[in-house]
């Protein structure tokens, strides 16, 4: 009976043995391996982004002078009439049109004040007018008098004042000063008048 329960219990140990190493071992599941990487084609490398400088501040606009006044206001045409009465005629010699010595002293009395002056109101003119005394026919005294005013606004552009603020008119022997008929009346005839041009 010993004998049978040994044998029996041999038998059990063996199957235990047995069905152990039967066992079926759990089968490690390996992952697949990692799909290769695709190579793209080379991409340029993104350039680093630019600090942009701010650009500076722009100035504030120079504050723009007022324009200057086109014409003088009444203290400065006072003070060119008062220039213009100081320079007066000036006077010629007869069937002559080139400046005599008193009327060169009349003209440059105050002409480089006054060429100053003007120079500030560039719109502002002066009119020279030539005239001529009775003699001779009116086209000769016409020429002749252009001439002689054209001598005198010569004269105050090398003293100063802008020759595109002077302009010329001959009257010749129209608008005398003197009526009589004799020289001391013409002398007073043959001269220049410098006026300002109103607006």
């Amino acid at each position: 009976m010993r004998t049978s329960l040994s044998v029996s219990t041999s038998a059990a140990a063996a199957l235990l043995f047995l069905g152990a190493g039967c066992a079926k071992k759990p089968v490690a599941v390996v992952p697949p391996p990692p799909a290769p990487a695709i190579q793209s084609p080379q991409q340029p490398a993104a350039p680093a982004p630019v600090a942009r400088a701010t650009p500076p501040a722009a100035p504030a606009p120079a504050a723009t002078p007022a324009p200057a006044t086109r014409y003088p206001d009444a203290a400065t045409r006072a003070r060119i009439d008062e220039l213009l009465s100081h320079i007066q005629d000036a006077y010629f010699d007869y069937n002559r049109h080139t400046l005599r010595d008193d009327a060169v002293k009349t003209l440059n009395a105050d002409a480089k004040e006054l060429g100053t002056i003007m120079s500030q109101y560039p719109e502002y003119k002066l009119r020279v007018e030539g005239y001529c005394d009775e003699r001779g026919s009116s086209e000769y005294n016409l020429a002749l008098g252009e001439a002689r005013a054209k001598a005198a606004k010569d004269y105050l552009v090398s003293a100063g004042v802008k020759a595109d603020q002077l302009s010329t008119v001959s009257f010749g022997k129209e608008q005398q000063l003197c009526d009589e008929h004799d020289e001391a009346c013409w002398a007073k005839n043959r001269r220049v008048h410098i006026m300002a041009l109103k607006r």
